[in-house]
């Protein structure tokens, strides 16, 4: 397995006035500059390091981390531009990222900010970035489990809601229903799995899915009914972004809990908010 763009646990080979070499296998020994080297570390102790190439196109180990590894999407902040070469990204290392004039998709300018893939040009065997998604994603069919955690990058917005990178991997949607207002490209999220369509599309949530799921909101609004003296001033008819402020739901998961809780006669709904029971 390649090491190039990826973090590694590495043994010190030897150490010289430039720094330490480490052991990559077949890629040979490894620079990690001194100034990086661990207070202490000898040959034979094994560093966490991130492998890629320097301005001389030389394989180099950091202990830094960068902001995206290959496989991943990020949305980085365009440094500079270059009028054959293309655009420099900022990944968070000493050399800025490249990504290629021909992996442009819509306008790249010095100041703003690009959602890209990181990955390995096959001309160069170097790190670069693309903003072409849809060639690298998607290339294994999706495996989620209805309500498995993932994890989402938003890439844009459509009719619908926000089309999201689901774990770096597959495009899913995330509708406007299931949230209490905009959303930023480029934005992280911790979601959920609805749906795995049978061709290989994916609904996506923030709340957690499953029978189960109401039982902490229905905790979590007990809790605050308490804390408030037995009223709050929520009901069906507030808006998605007061309560998903308050209580950090959906708007469909707060309707969902109240209604438990109106049922099992926990509380009362009113014109002006939920009240619990036997609270005046």
């Amino acid at each position: 397995m390649s090491l190039l763009g990826t973090r590694s646990s590495l043994a010190i080979v030897r150490q010289s006035t430039p720094g330490s070499y480490l052991d990559g296998g077949k890629l040979g020994e490894i620079l990690l500059p001194g100034r990086l080297v661990p207070a202490g570390a000898q040959p034979g102790d094994t560093v966490d390091v991130f492998v890629y190439r320097d301005s001389e196109d030389r394989l180099v180990a950091t202990t830094q981390t960068p902001l995206a590894m290959v496989g991943e999407v990020a949305y980085l902040r365009v440094l500079s531009h270059h009028h054959s070469m293309g655009a420099f990204l900022d990944w968070g290392l000493e050399k800025d990222l490249l990504l290629p004039r021909r992996e442009y998709a819509g306008g790249v300018h010095p100041g703003g900010f690009a959602l890209v893939f990181v990955t390995i040009d096959e001309r160069s065997n170097r790190i670069v970035a693309t903003c072409r998604l849809n060639r690298h994603l998607n290339l294994s069919a999706p495996t989620y489990g209805k309500g498995q955690a993932v994890q989402l990058i938003v890439e844009s917005e459509t009719p619908l809601g926000y089309r999201v990178v689901v774990n770096h991997a597959h495009l899913g949607l995330l509708y406007h229903t299931e949230l209490a207002g905009p959303l930023t490209i480029g934005q992280s999220l911790d979601g959920f799995v609805r749906t795995v369509r049978v061709d290989g599309k994916i609904d996506v949530g923030l709340d957690p899915a499953g029978p189960d799921r109401i039982l902490p909101f229905s905790e979590q609004i007990l809790r605050a009914l308490e804390k408030a003296g037995g009223h709050l001033p929520y009901h069906d008819g507030s808006t998605p972004e007061s309560i998903r402020n308050a209580f950090g739901m959906s708007k469909k998961a707060f309707k969902q809990a109240i209604g438990g809780l109106f049922r099992q006669r926990l509380i009362v709904i009113e014109p002006d908010g939920i009240r619990l029971v036997n609270i005046p």
